[in-house]
């Protein structure tokens, strides 16, 4: 069948389950009589989608025993996996020890449970915390349920954002500096699930981002760099699992998030990662104390499972740079990188995370890494090192800013009224850049003209919505009318007289 359920199932007649006397979400084993190969997987029933004899299989049960249409199968009943009683005792409180931890996340790994033990999973999670030794006994299972790079040459660094902020287009600038001074950065990145634009979004604007480790292995070792999309390799498969399941219900509790990052840095052999956490309103983590705890915890982690982690909490209450949307932010940052336009958030950002790997690579003296980052841009170094990435991933090594066009239709946004921008909704924007298109469609998005702090008059506009489609363009006007992303007032908040 031409399904892909993320698991793998299997369909069968509703009377030939009964004589199995399997139920929806039962296991079976699915067995190849050709050469014995087999696999276990969850049952659905049907009356009339599959006839009685015959058994339907997702492409994740497909593609691992390697059946066809004409395959014949023996489909046995098959036990619970021992997993699920270890999700109920996580439920309960109790602390999963190393073993019982590889277990789940074995489990998860090769699709043995429903979405149903899946979710349960999530929540028990989410409702009892993971411990310090649980997360690193998480890294460690997830490592060796996935794909690993090693690479012949070093140092190997990495950084990750915890994201929240819309436009936050620092990964090119950041990758391209790192690079261009010996050192190894094999970025993987998200595509966005609720944001406006992940890395591998707008990168995908500019050159193919689904790579293999073997691809990735040979693009960081020839440019020095890569900026790829996580899922083209399964570096931590059993994570890309239970993130399905956790955005439907807004969970990212704190031990999973710190397992799902450093998992998938330790799959790449990262020695030193740079850790970013956006703060304030707005942002996923709001305050201070919290972002604070997580930082600890990120690098008591990186100890103990061999990473030297360092964190940076930025300011996390605007969007970095103007350019929220594949096409836009895809302009801006390779806008930044040839010195054409060079919004200020973003080239600061970028100097002080890259000035930090440099530093912490040992490549420049402690403090003088954001000088080392700044003249590496602003030579053009970075940018030369930029187009040769996207030359190995596959695109077009002479590509320039001005190549690159937002959507057909697009609508300003206007002032109400004249005053100071007091304050900048992200989700907000987020959503109204989600209407337009974004970022399925690569040319939606929107275009800021003015940031914190700055003067409007009535009537000028404030931001501009591109969309591909123009009736798109209309739902995220709507919705920027509901909503307001942008907070205007006067430099006087009240007038006493007496």
């Amino acid at each position: 069948m031409d399904i892909a359920l993320g698991t793998p199932q299997v369909f069968l007649n509703q009377k030939d389950a009964e004589e199995l006397g399997l139920h929806p979400v039962d296991r079976v084993a699915v067995v190849d009589m050709r050469d014995g190969h087999r696999i276990t997987a969850i049952v659905n029933t049907t009356a009339s989608l599959v006839p009685p004899g015959k058994v339907g299989v997702s492409e994740e049960v497909a593609d691992i025993i390697m059946i066809r249409e004409d395959s014949r199968v023996e489909v046995l009943p098959a036990a619970r996996p021992k997993s699920v009683e270890l999700i109920k005792k996580k439920m309960d409180g109790i602390e999963l020890n190393a073993e019982e931890i590889r277990t789940v996340i074995q489990d998860i790994a090769t699709g043995q449970l429903s979405d149903i033990e899946l979710t349960a999973y999530a929540v028990s999670v989410y409702m009892h915390d993971l411990s310090l030794k649980e997360i690193v006994a998480m890294i460690d299972a997830m490592v060796e349920t996935g794909e690993s790079i090693e690479f012949d040459q070093g140092p190997i660094l990495d950084i990750h954002s915890i994201g929240g902020v819309p436009g936050n287009k620092y990964a090119p600038l950041v990758v391209s500096t790192v690079a261009s001074h010996g050192c190894i950065i094999p970025k993987t990145s998200s595509r966005a699930i609720s944001s406006a634009c992940g890395t591998a979004d707008f990168m995908e604007v500019l050159c193919p981002v689904e790579h293999g480790a073997g691809d990735i292995k040979r693009i960081a070792e020839t440019a020095g760099g890569t900026l790829c999309w996580g899922g083209g390799v399964r570096l931590a498969p059993a994570d890309d699992a239970i993130i399905r399941v956790e955005y439907p219900l807004s969970m990212d509790p704190h031990g999973q998030l710190i397992a799902s990052v450093l998992a998938k840095k330790k799959a790449v052999g990262a020695q030193v990662v740079v850790i970013e956490i956006p703060t304030g309103a707005g942002a996923k983590v709001e305050d201070e104390d919290k972002a604070r705890r997580l930082a600890r915890d990120f690098i008591a982690v990186g100890e103990q499972i061999g990473i030297k982690i360092r964190v940076a909490i930025t300011f996390g209450e605007q969007p970095i740079g103007y350019a929220i949307g594949p096409a836009l932010e895809a302009r801006e940052a390779l806008a930044a990188l040839e010195g054409t336009n060079v919004p200020g958030n973003l080239m600061e950002k970028a100097c002080e995370l890259a000035g930090l790997l440099l530093e912490l690579a040992g490549k420049t003296p402690k403090g003088t890494g954001y000088d080392m980052a700044r003249e590496t841009i602003e030579s053009g170094q970075a940018h030369k090192t930029f187009l040769k990435i996207i030359e190995l991933q596959g695109g077009n090594k002479d590509i320039k800013s001005t190549d690159i066009m937002p959507g057909k239709h697009a609508a300003e946004v206007v002032a109400s009224k004249t005053g100071y921008v007091e304050s900048i909704a992200n989700k907000a924007l987020i959503k109204v850049a989600r209407a337009a298109g974004a970022p399925r469609d690569k040319g939606a998005g929107i275009l800021l003209h003015h940031k914190l702090g700055e003067k409007v008059k009535s009537g000028q506009p404030v931001f501009t919505i591109y969309a591909e489609h123009a009736h798109k363009l209309q739902e995220a006007v709507a919705l920027s009318a509901e909503l307001r992303p942008y907070k205007i007032e006067g430099m006087i908040i009240e007038e006493i007289v007496e």
